[in-house]
């Protein structure tokens, strides 16, 4: 078990994803990983945004904090600078994880995806309600 720290990003009636394709299945998950030892959860969030997105963030608020096999925390989030899609995370360069497609999905297309995990999704749309 390994905690684990996700940005959920909003724009124009859009939230970042990551399309993920892994052993024939498409699904999608908020952009985030592993929390390292003696790394907060705030401090992995930003980590892992700049490594799978490209982008440096401001923390909001925690909006979902799961328990699935650790602990799960997502962060509200802003972009504050960097180019969305440059991120350079080693996921990108292991073929044996799959791809990795950062994207911007309209909120109203979430329900109609494999968003994991279900629930940071199903209150992303509780927010535009």
């Amino acid at each position: 078990m390994r905690d684990r720290a996700a940005v959920v990003l909003i724009e124009r009636g859009k939230v970042a994803l990551i399309k993920r394709v892994q052993n024939g299945e498409t699904y999608y998950v908020f952009p985030g990983g592993g929390i390292e030892a003696g790394e907060t959860p705030e401090a992995a969030a930003k980590r892992e945004a700049c490594e799978e997105l490209g982008v440096e963030i401001l923390l909001k608020d925690c909006l979902l904090e799961l328990e699935y096999n650790g602990n799960q925390y997502y962060f509200l989030a802003k972009i504050t600078g960097g180019v969305f899609g440059s991120g350079k995370g080693e996921e990108f360069a292991d073929s044996h994880r799959g791809s990795y497609l950062p994207m911007w999905v309209g909120i109203d297309e979430l329900a109609t995806l494999d968003v994991k995990p279900k629930e940071v999704a199903d209150r992303v749309q509780e927010l535009f309600e």
